[in-house]
This record gives C-alpha cells, structure tokens and sequence, in this order.
C-alpha cells in the first residue's frame, strides 16, 4: 500500500470529514524543500478522497511570525524591522532595500515572499485553501484559544517543560504581545486581566494587549495547537524537527487537549537537500525556489520524485545527471502496464506491493495526460533541443506539427532553460560544429584518419535515420578490419571536437546530411594539409 493510501486509512478510522493542513514562515524565498510538505499534503488529500472521505486541504501562511534577525538576502537596514510581524514589514527590493513603495501599495514582505510560491503550487496543479495566519488572529478566529492558553498558563508551563525536558524562564507567558512600536521582541507580561495583557518594553514602557483582537500572538508551541483547534486540522505532515521527540507535535498534543480537541494525525518527513550543499534554508539563501525548478523540471517529475519517495526517506535533489536518472525512472514508469504485471503467477506480496506502489506514484504524479507525457522521452527532448534551434523543427521532428499541446510547449521551454543553465550536465551538451575544430583534427589517430574516407563515402549513400546510421557506421568499421570505436572517435572529434558524447547515430539523424558530409570532408582535407 503507497505511503498516502495508509495515512488515509489512518483518517478512515477517526470519521468521513477531515481537514489536512501543511503551512510555512514566509521569512525567505520558499524552496523545493517546502515543496515536500505541501505535496505530501496534497498527495495525502487525494488519496484520502479517493477513499471515499470528505477533505478539504489548507496551507497556512504563518505571516504573524516576527522577523528574526536580517538575513544574508537583506541590507542591515532591516535591523529596525526584527520582531515586528512579516506582514507588517515591507518586501525587500532587487538589492535587498526595504521596498515602501511596493508596501504602501499593499504589499508586505510576506506577500513578496508567497506570491512565486502561489505560481509555482498551480504549476504542479496544488490547490489548497491558503489562510493567512496575520489576518486570522486580527479576525478574532484565535480569540477563544488565546483565551484559553493564558488563563491556563500554568498548565501549558507544566506540559512544555515537561515533555520538552526545557526550563522556561521565571516571565514566560503564553502570549506575545505587540509593543507600541509594533515588536513583539524584549516584552514581558506584567499582568492577565481576561482578555487583556499587561506588558513592559525594554525600554520601561508600558501597555496592554487585547488577545481577543490579535494584538499579537500566541507562541510556537501554543499556536501550532490553537491553529488545529480553530481551523479543524484533522492530519498534518510536517519535519523531523517538530517530530523529533520532545518537540512542537508532543507538547501540541497535549496542549490542544485543554482547548477540547485532538491531535492531528501525524506523518513526519524528512528533508530534501541540493546534491553536495546540504539541507535548503530559506533564511540562509541555500536554495533552488520552486519557480526556478519548475522552469527546468517538468512538473509531473517534481511530483513524481515526492509521490515514490517514502516520506520517512531523505530526498538529494540533483539538478544535473541525478534530474536525467529521475526522468528515465518516471518515463520507464510511465510505459509499464500495471495491470499484467498482476496477473504474473507467483508474485509474493512484497512484488505485489511494490506494483500497487508504483502505479499509485505514478497517478500522483501525473498532470497531463499520459499520452503527453509519454510522446517524448526527456533524453530525446534535450537531444532535439540542442541540435534544432527552431522550435517548428522539433515539432516536424516528433511528427507534431500542427498539433502541438501547451503542455508540450512547456516542456521544451523547460529544457531550453535547463540547457542554458548551470545546471545542465556536461554528459549530455551536444555542440555541432560548422567547420573543422584544427585543434580535435590533430587528435585524429592512425586508425581514425584510415576509416574516415569510408565513413565519408558511406554516410552520404546511407538512408538518414538513427538504426541506418549506426549499421552504416559499424559496417564501416568492418569493412576496414577495425574496431567501431576508432569510427565513432573519428566522428566525435570531426562533428563534436569531442573524443565521446550522447548518443551519435540519434543526433546525426536530427542532422542535415549534406552539411555532415561535407563537414567530414573538409576535416579530413584539413588532417592531410602540410
């Protein structure tokens, strides 16, 4: 049984309605490690639906959360914003400048931070139903639940320290209030007068704070808790740090008892990081946002490398070869017929469940038709993309023309980003060259310059597809007693100035055959020139 379906079975036993909920800090540009949470959310949501069960998917923007400190991305003038709320703050400009003119417009440095994210979730097709948590403790929706939380402060001490092995200072409360500056950093409370808070700054002024009107906000541990109690969250996925023992879910648990509800479901993830750097961090600029990924990796793959891994299993995202490996795994995926596969007589349960896994990764993971999908193999696109610098010319190629898809001119988009990019890896750059590279011509051996005339004469008699090139290019070697590879380094060298590269014959056949011939001849005039 595929991850998701097990959890909603979980969800099955405690009724029909359920609210799944996943939900982020917005203090930094959102990554392709946000994005494990919220399709594990989303994937979860689908096959609880598909179960029969009535849910709705959230995704809670925790923009009441304070600024905590100026991140590598921002200038120092930031510094005057730490501990005031991210919606409250402006959004950085290009250079790192808080942007007033885009805040006095309504834009917050939350909102700056959200909207990509927002683009990026209708890319991979996930639709929750965004709360903005700012908004919703100013609504009154955290009014009964802060005022539970202070009125029973003691309690709430007894369980964080407790479960948490942690000692909390003599002044804790469970509210933190906004001071006049709007900071809810360096405050203590001096006095509850159910619903209103005492406090003093560090500067020795004093005020008070109403929690029924969001005059600022209850703490991690206690808001996490109230945001199940209020909004409903019945199943919530989220990281190994809150569900490591002693943290935020175990003390939750306990603490959403005294506003009368209980736990959500729980499923813990681990993280995914960038192949040789580590675990992505919004605040330390270590990131691929989610947009940039979506402009190199087809959507369906993004979903896929979620949906078939076990949420308990850590993700290396590579944006090089690891990206081609992933793609051939999610295309041979694609082309496997399911439903044989279980009829083979003497599957033992173990095979069994790695097909119904299979198949069920693959249906999460599919946006377009499968017919789409399976029309060009990612290798084949990176190969056209590289060798016809026309977009019409790779639709003639795949027999398209005419009838061409969005979603496929998406594709091509995608791989001519990816191309372009850093991230491209150098195993598959294809470089065809318009006249002979004197340097590779000079690399040409014994054994190479003997076979080239043959090549030459072959080639341009052959049929100009890629199973006639290669016979054509072995028979050459053959009919001068040698080894194919010295034929396939002579071509390299001659078209590529490489010694090696993708696949030849497939390039070649994308190729115009005068223009490789004649290419051919003029090396081979080149390596008998004094």
């Amino acid at each position: 049984m595929h991850w998701s379906d097990v959890v909603a079975q979980r969800l099955s036993e405690r009724g029909k309605k359920h609210i799944v909920s996943t939900g982020i800090t917005p203090s930094g540009e959102f990554h392709i490690g946000h994005l494990r949470e919220i399709l594990t959310g989303d994937m979860i949501t689908k096959a609880a639906k598909k179960a029969g069960l009535d849910v709705e998917f959230v995704f809670i923007v925790d923009s009441a959360d304070p600024l905590r400190k100026v991140y590598s991305f921002l200038d120092d003038s930031y510094s005057q914003y730490i501990g005031h709320q991210l919606k409250q703050i402006p959004p950085p400009n290009a250079e790192g400048f808080p942007d007033i003119d885009r805040f006095d417009q309504g834009i917050s440095y939350a909102d700056h931070f959200l909207e990509p994210f927002r683009q990026a979730l209708e890319q991979i097709d996930v639709r929750p139903r965004f709360i903005d948590n700012y908004e919703a403790y100013a609504d009154g929706n955290f009014a009964e639940t802060a005022r539970i939380a202070c009125n029973n402060a003691d309690k709430i001490r007894e369980i964080i320290e407790r479960v948490s092995s942690r000692e909390l200072s003599d002044d804790w409360f469970p509210w933190n209030p906004i001071d006049s500056k709007g900071s809810i950093d360096g405050i203590r409370v001096t006095g509850w007068n159910d619903p209103i808070v005492s406090w003093m700054d560090s500067n020795g002024n004093e005020g008070s704070s109403d929690v029924t009107k969001g005059e600022g906000k209850l703490p991690w541990r206690i808001d996490w808790p109230a945001k199940w109690a209020w909004i409903g969250v019945t199943m919530e996925p989220f990281g190994k740090d809150h569900g490591a023992a002693g943290g935020s879910y175990d003390t939750g648990k306990e603490i959403v008892e005294l506003f009368g509800k209980a736990a959500p479901v729980d499923l813990t993830y681990e993280w995914i990081s960038l192949r040789g750097q580590g675990a992505m961090s919004s605040s330390s600029g270590n990131t691929i946002g989610p947009l940039e990924a979506l402009s190199l990796v087809p959507p369906e793959i993004l979903r896929y490398l979620v949906a078939s891994t076990k949420p308990n299993k850590a993700i290396e995202f590579d944006t090089g070869m690891g990206l081609v490996n992933l793609a051939d795994e999610f295309e041979r995926t694609t082309a496997r017929d399911f439903s044989i596969e279980m009829q083979k007589e003497g599957l033992s349960r173990r095979q069994m469940v790695a097909i119904e896994d299979a198949k069920t990764a693959l249906e999460l993971s599919l946006i377009s038709p499968m017919e789409e999908t399976s029309k060009v193999t990612f290798r084949h696109l990176a190969m056209l993309a590289q060798t016809k610098s026309n977009d019409e010319d790779v639709w003639i190629s795949l027999g398209l023309a005419g009838n061409v898809s969005q979603s496929m001119i998406d594709r091509l988009d995608r791989m001519r980003t990816w191309i372009q990019s850093r991230h491209f890896p150098e195993e598959l750059r294809i470089t065809i060259l318009d006249e002979p590279d004197v340097e590779a011509v000079g690399r040409l051996d014994d054994e190479n310059l003997a076979i080239l005339p043959t090549l030459i004469e072959a080639l341009e008699a052959c049929e100009w597809d890629a199973s006639s090139l290669q016979s054509t290019i072995s028979n050459s070697a053959k009919s001068q007693d040698t080894s194919p590879r010295h034929a396939y380094r002579a071509l390299y060298l001659c078209i590529m100035g490489t010694e090696r590269g993708p696949r030849l014959p497939t390039i070649l056949a994308e190729l115009e055959q005068p223009a490789i011939v004649n290419l051919l001849r003029a090396c081979l005039e080149e390596s008998v020139e004094p």
